[in-house]
């Protein structure tokens, strides 16, 4: 797995894959020597990169950043990579982009501008970093969470599937990326359900539930 950014929930899948057995490597903007402390509290399953480095070695590679820093991907690092976009647009922190403005593009769609050969799929965005470590649960669990997802790739869903189901959650397909606004900021299923923030365990939340927010999300 390669990382693009090491915040909250970059830091929280790495922790959640690491748990699986799965190799990390992660990168911010600010330079690999920057992650030692995060790096040697994940253990020996994780490594620093350049953002370039991390994603040429990632079968996977996570990308969660600023929406303003798309920019500054390594395009052609990912080409041919599945991707998973964790980011949210907020114009208070990214500035106004006129294509989100308007809703001409989704955010992931607008990333998928400026890396076209990547195959992206939409998730985790709209869990909070403490919830998402707190609820996952084994396979066949009766409280095992759902998490949306959204992708035009069908091997690129099928490899985010595994990899999610493998960390301890479930997956309700959200459809194409041109629908990934279904479960972006202040939708139904942005946050919601899981639960307030001032509940650091969150709650288990079921299909029905996440199928039955992304179906009433307005845009």
């Amino acid at each position: 797995m390669g990382f693009i950014g090491s915040g909250n929930i970059g830091n929280t899948v790495a922790r959640l894959a690491i748990g699986v057995g799965h190799r990390v490597v992660l990168s911010n903007s600010r330079g690999p020597e920057t992650l030692a402390d995060t790096v040697a509290e994940l253990g020996p399953r994780a490594s620093a990169a350049t953002s370039g480095e991390a994603a040429a070695a990632g079968d996977i590679v996570v990308v969660t950043v600023p929406v303003k820093a798309f920019p500054d991907l390594p395009a052609a690092e990912l080409a041919g990579k599945t991707v998973i976009d964790t980011c949210n647009y907020g114009p208070e922190r990214d500035g106004h982009i006129p294509e989100l403005d308007s809703t001409l593009l989704t955010s992931s769609e607008l990333l998928l501008r400026h890396t076209p050969d990547a195959m992206l799929v939409k998730a985790f965005n709209n869990i909070f970093f403490k919830h998402l470590l707190s609820l996952a649960r084994p396979a066949g669990a009766a409280d095992r969470s759902y998490l949306p997802i959204a992708g035009d790739s069908a091997s690129a869903k099928a490899a985010v599937t595994e990899f999610i189901e493998s960390i301890g959650y479930s997956v309700v397909d959200a459809g194409p990326l041109s629908d990934s606004w279904r479960q972006a900021t202040d939708t139904p299923v942005w946050g919601t359900p899981y639960g307030p923030t001032s509940n650091e365990k969150g709650r288990p939340v079921g299909e029905d539930a996440i199928r039955a927010a992304l179906a009433t999300a307005m845009r």
